[in-house]
């Protein structure tokens, strides 16, 4: 699966999730570090990319077409909290399912919502 990680998205994740099949591009360390939320959803879905990030402000995108998105909202996050919530919503989701799904990942519940 074809995936783009925001900034806030744990190193640990995205190096497990390559090895795991997917296509990650991590947008640190790139030219689009720093891009604006209203240039990174639009470069995301030109590229096909189901979306991670930590920024609830994509929930707007949630009756729109798209690859699929996973929001993390923690109440005291930190990497290993983060990392946790994504690898359990890539056990609990497959490849055919996220696309038009939005799922926001909460310390104990989750919310989806189809596009």
């Amino acid at each position: 699966m074809r995936i783009l990680v925001e900034e806030n998205i744990p190193n640990i994740t995205v190096h497990e999730l390559r090895p795991m099949g997917h296509d990650v591009f991590d947008i640190r360390g790139t030219e689009r570090e720093g891009m604006f939320d209203d240039e990174l959803w639009p470069f995301s879905q030109n590229e096909r990319r189901m979306f991670v990030t930590t920024d609830q402000g994509f929930s707007e995108h949630r009756g729109e077409q798209h690859y699929g998105v996973l929001i993390v909202r923690l109440r005291q996050p930190n990497e290993q909290r983060i990392h946790a919530r994504i690898m359990a919503a890539f056990r609990q989701f497959t490849e055919h399912d996220w696309p038009g799904l939005l799922v926001v990942m909460r310390d104990t519940v989750q919310s989806i919502q189809r596009a």
